[in-house]
């Protein structure tokens, strides 16, 4: 039983030594070529997935401010609400406690 290699050398002695030595440079050339080729992809797919990490942290950031904008203007509306309450109530305490006199009607001055 032949192995590959030596079905292929027996098949090669037919062919010119200088065709053979063509065939040997040109799948060379083909095998770095490829290597060259599966580098510069794994560099674009890094560049890319760079660029998108890039993007996906900047919408990230824009969700972030807005969605806190939002958070914070329902606070600061709670905010203003028990302010305007705590408001009122002190006004309307401050206006009944001027309204009312320092003395009781029936009360003499002490002489």
């Amino acid at each position: 039983m032949m192995t590959v290699l030596q079905k292929l050398g027996g098949r090669m002695s037919s062919v010119p030594a200088q065709t053979r030595k063509r065939v040997m440079w040109t799948i060379a050339i083909l095998f770095v070529l490829q290597l060259y080729f599966v580098r510069e992809l794994i560099a674009a797919e890094l560049l890319f997935g760079a660029l998108f990490l890039a993007l996906f942290a900047l919408f990230g950031i824009c969700y972030l401010i807005g969605t806190l904008w939002e958070n914070g203007l329902l606070w600061a509306d709670t905010g203003v609400r028990a302010l305007a309450m705590f408001t009122r109530r002190s006004y309307s305490t401050l206006e009944e406690v001027s309204k009312r006199p320092f003395r009781h009607l029936r009360s003499e001055s002490a002489r």
